[in-house]
């Protein structure tokens, strides 16, 4: 078997231009988006649930509906077993962000269970826990990215073309790379408006959430192990948001992952969860590349309108390498390289990250919105960028990312060209902001008889 067709990527996701949007009536971009909580009834008290199983253990996070003050603060998770539900584990609700994280040990990946979380008497939420499928020649990943729900980003468009489409190539896993949530005030309810779009899907299948900067509350993040912002923007590095918001949002999107491998809190009592999901033999390492990365401003000479963003076309590179910028940081890099070592039960390694590993949009925001870089990328800092790269191709990985809008393939290249991994971002769901590819020259080092576009 070829180890290049063990993994199927599908680019399951509706990409919303500028000119898309522009072409809507003229109100719509006034409008807010619906973030209605709706009354539930005490059945219809549990919105959705997101799982994983790795190493013989099921982790799957209950999302409720707030719930009344008499109600009881206790869900349950349940299997059929013999055409019966039998309760195989209980959890208590987190008030902040209503959640019910359960964990099941010594689960049995080699069969497919239907389970069932229950609240109450009368609240109950059914989905599948897939067998795990080692036997499989191709996996399918769906990927998504850039989920505005937002009608001036093109983003109040149902979501049913999507599910369709899962459903249609029976994806083995969901990875959602970011920008899950597009409020920078109220994530809970965005997140449940999320829940309702997707559940029909996540239910059935592992589901991996990285969040990104508008999940956390910010349009750009460079997370210094915790620092608090002070600027808008946030290019200094940080969160914009307390931690205790930051905590609330990866609760919802990350409990459900496999235990972190360096569990460590970072400032503000923000947790980590990069850690890696072995799913039929295909070893994935979920990265977390914004949280240590380090913040441009005041860091780097400013060369544009903003600190991330460079439109001096003599800038000299080495001039934002700048001694002491980090990118992944040195747990992660510790993490990498132990993971790269392992290939227990793997004939492939996979990298889930929120971005991509350069700079490959050099148009943004307008259709004259030339970029000669952005430290918003993982293109900076470069030397971080570069030890990323390193340990990454130790394991042969491909490179699965989002982000950047603009659906794009590369091969990376560290000390020549084309000397490192590949990496393929997906491009956005919805959203408002341009980014484009357009060279101003022909291409360098292009394959005999390539477009100029290429090189």
């Amino acid at each position: 078997m070829k180890l290049l067709n063990r993994l199927a990527l599908c680019c399951l996701a509706l990409l919303v231009t500028a000119d898309a949007v522009s072409a809507q009536p003229g109100g719509r971009a006034r409008r807010r988006a619906d973030l209605s909580i709706p009354d539930v009834a005490k059945k219809d008290v549990i919105c959705f649930a997101l799982y994983t199983v790795h190493d013989k253990t099921l982790k799957l996070t209950a999302q409720l509906y707030p719930l009344d003050a008499s109600d009881p603060k206790v869900a349950r998770l349940e299997i059929e077993k013999d055409g019966q539900w039998t309760e195989v584990a209980k959890a208590k609700v987190i008030e902040a962000g209503w959640t019910a994280p359960f964990r099941v040990e010594n689960w049995d990946d080699s069969t497919t269970v239907k389970y069932r979380v229950a609240h109450g008497s009368e609240a109950f939420y059914e989905g599948t826990v897939r067998r795990n499928p080692i036997d499989k020649d191709e996996i399918v990943v769906a990927g998504f990215t850039g989920n505005s729900i937002h009608p001036a980003h093109g983003g109040d468009i149902s979501r049913q073309d999507l599910i369709d489409n899962v459903n249609k190539v029976d994806a083995d896993v969901l990875f959602f790379s970011g920008d899950q949530v597009y409020d920078h005030n109220r994530h809970y309810a965005a997140w449940l408006k999320f829940g309702r779009d997707f559940g029909d899907i996540i239910k059935d299948r592992p589901t991996v959430c990285l969040p990104d900067d508008h999940d956390v509350g910010q349009p750009n993040l460079w997370g210094e192990s915790g620092k608090i912002s002070t600027l808008s923007g946030a290019a200094d590095g940080g969160y914009s948001q307390p931690g205790v918001y930051v905590q609330e949002v990866e609760r919802a999107q990350t409990s459900h992952l496999p235990d972190p491998v360096d569990p460590h809190k970072i400032g503000q009592g923000i947790g980590v969860y990069f850690t890696n999901l072995n799913w039929g033999n295909i070893d994935f390492a979920i990265l977390e590349d914004r949280k240590f990365k380090t913040g441009p401003a005041g860091r780097v000479p400013k060369q544009g309108p903003r600190p991330d963003h460079i439109r001096n076309p003599e800038y000299n590179p080495a001039s934002v390498d700048v001694e002491g910028a980090v990118l992944l940081g040195e747990r992660q890099l510790d993490f990498i390289e132990d993971w790269a070592a392992d290939w227990t039960d793997a004939d492939m390694k996979v990298a889930l990250s929120q971005t991509i590993f350069c700079g490959g949009a050099h148009i943004h925001g307008t259709a004259n919105g030339r970029l000669h870089a952005d430290m918003d990328s993982n293109g900076w800092p470069q030397t971080g960028r570069n030890r990323a790269l390193e340990e990454l191709r130790k394991a042969f990985a491909f490179h699965y990312a989002g982000d950047q809008h603009l659906a794009t393939i590369f091969h990376h290249g560290i000390d020549e060209y084309r000397d490192s991994i590949w990496s393929f971002c997906v491009p956005s769901i919805a959203n408002l902001y341009l980014r484009w590819w357009e060279p101003v020259e022909p291409g360098e080092n292009r394959e005999p008889g390539a477009p100029e576009y290429t090189g």
